[in-house]
């Protein structure tokens, strides 16, 4: 029986805002188009978030701010 594994399509990645937390202890981290807050807490440990970048693939926010 002949089976073929099926090819999967790249995902194009874009440099996307993000913050990050800042405890040492935890690697939580969310799209900053994502966010309610202007600076947001840790939803993981309630510490800050610094924002950043991190190369992600590309997701459709419907709901963006302006």
């Amino acid at each position: 029986m002949y089976t073929r594994k099926k090819i999967q399509e790249e995902v194009p990645e874009v440099n996307t805002k993000i913050w990050s937390c800042e405890s040492d202890d935890c690697n939580g981290w969310m799209r900053a188009n994502f966010t309610f807050d202007e600076a947001p807490t840790c939803l993981i440990c309630g510490s800050s978030m610094q924002s950043g970048e991190k190369m992600l693939p590309t997701l459709a926010n419907s709901a963006v701010r302006s």
